[in-house]
């Protein structure tokens, strides 16, 4: 059944190649569900960043497309994880998930089981999968997500276990169907890869060197995504103000944002994930005279020590650093700042800690992504003497929180009282009379509303500040 036949000509385009496979594809779920008499359905599960948020996106349309239907549950006829690997527990998550997978899969023999993402990117863990997982049909990496209706398609037809991992690519095929979590907000890819090399980071061996997309390219893909009724898009990259280095005509990662803000019909831009020694004053300009780009700036500091700064190969002090937080609240003085920090890292002193807590109380965090530092395989920390003790790592982890904490809950009631603009997502999970959406800066609002209210721009007066979120009521409503 679903075999090419020998008068096909596979389209050599990659985009045409594909849109060939989708149609085999379809051809093939169709059959097989009027031989079950019932739908096919498949499960996707995203670990990870907001890139992998966005390729699951597309992984699932393409899904959708050839006729499956999604669902939540894991006991479906097609599972795919998108795996992360910058921290090692991500890696035992997709593990423990896997053998869950084969207690399913053997009362579900049309089962397929797929991983694709930056986990599969590691030789290291393709081999256990092939010894340990022999029941995983589909394996491929980050490079070539948009080949998944002809890996699928491979699968079918050859019956054997499908590993197809790239260590780079130059082809970008960013047009076929896309299921969007949200219709009216979307991630856009803007640049792929990192030349970075923090030296705890596994990122740029898993996700390959930087390559910036045309501006023209991601110009048409945010006005077809408008034309579709997205209202805010965030454009994405490991390192975005590093953007258009590479293009064979340079572009700045201010003068695309200039570019976007251009587009009628878009309400809001935002971007992840900036690198302090890349952001220009030129784009702190750009985004203070902005009236679409959001309110916010994520700004990862990962510590305050300038000794640990340099281990980690950050390209920055913590002089450095601060002077430009001064720079962006000088020009955005009501922005909200939130950042990443790591804890723990190789040979990190109690005095290394304190000057971590002293950029934390001196930035003034909206709020803060911490993480305990996690050893990853082939990595230069990985090697580093001085690995610091658990029970340390874990007092060092609770006093952060707290100190965090502590800063954010001294000015997130500063908006108390203001009327501002939110962008309503859903309704509220604990009250169905209420509704949820975000301010430009990325805070939470609650809010008395119905469903028909979810995908517009709403103003807000925020009568309670709760930490992290407020509640408010609708003006004019």
């Amino acid at each position: 059944m679903g075999n090419i036949a020998l008068t096909d000509v596979i389209p050599q385009d990659s985009l045409e190649r594909q849109l060939y496979f989708i149609e085999k594809c379809k051809a093939y779920v169709a059959d097989l569900q009027e031989k079950l008499g019932r739908p096919l359905t498949c499960c996707t599960q995203t670990f990870g960043c907001q890139m992998n948020a966005r390729d699951s996106e597309k992984l699932l349309g393409i899904l959708t497309e050839i006729g499956y239907v999604p669902v939540e549950t894991e006991e479906a006829d097609l599972v795919l994880y998108n795996t992360c690997t910058v921290r090692e527990n991500a890696n035992l998550r997709v593990y423990g998930r896997l053998g869950h997978l084969n207690g399913l899969k053997k009362k579900n023999p049309h089962m397929i089981i797929a991983l694709c993402g930056c986990m599969m990117q590691e030789t290291q863990v393709v081999e256990k999968i092939k010894q340990s997982y022999r029941f995983v049909d589909i394996m491929f990496g980050t490079f070539n997500i948009f080949k998944l209706a002809e890996l699928l398609y491979s699968r079918w037809t050859q019956e054997d276990q499908i590993i197809d991992i790239w260590d780079s690519t130059k082809e970008v095929v960013e047009e076929l169907p896309t299921m969007r979590k949200y219709p009216f907000k979307s991630g856009v890819n803007i640049m792929y890869g990192c030349n970075n090399f923090c030296s705890y980071c596994i990122v740029p061996y898993v996700r390959g060197r930087e390559k910036s997309r045309e501006p023209k390219e991601i110009i048409m893909e945010i006005e077809r995504l408008v034309k579709d009724g997205v209202k805010e898009v965030m454009l994405l990259g490991q390192n975005v103000n590093s953007y258009g280095k590479n293009l064979s005509v340079p572009v700045t990662f201010a003068e695309l944002l200039q570019e976007v803000e251009k587009i009628d019909g878009l309400e809001r831009i935002r971007f992840m994930t900036p690198h302090p020694k890349d952001l220009s004053d030129d784009l702190i300009d750009v985004m203070s005279k902005s009236k679409k780009i959001c309110n916010h700036v994520h700004l990862p500091v990962q510590s305050g020590s300038s000794r640990l700064l340099k281990l980690m190969n950050r390209n920055y002090t913590k002089e450095h650093y601060l002077e430009l937080v001064d720079k962006i609240r000088s020009k955005m003085p009501d922005v909200s700042l939130t950042t990443d920090i790591i804890v723990g890292f190789p040979g990190e002193t109690e005095e290394d800690f304190e000057e971590t807590l002293d950029v934390v109380r001196k930035a003034k965090y909206d709020s803060a992504y911490t993480f305990i530092y996690s050893k990853r395989t082939g990595t230069p920390a990985a090697a580093m003497e001085n690995q610091v003790p658990e029970d340390v790592v874990k007092n060092r982890f609770n006093r952060l929180l707290e100190t965090v904490n502590e800063v954010s809950r001294s000015i997130s009631n500063r908006y108390e009282g203001t009327v501002q603009q939110v962008l309503v997502e859903d309704v509220d999970d604990h009250d169905a009379s209420y509704v949820t959406g975000r301010m430009t800066n990325n805070i939470l609002v609650h809010f008395p509303g119905s469903k028909d209210l979810i995908g517009t721009l709403v103003n807000v007066r925020l009568t309670e500040c709760r930490g992290f979120y407020y509640m408010g009521e609708q003006e004019n409503a």
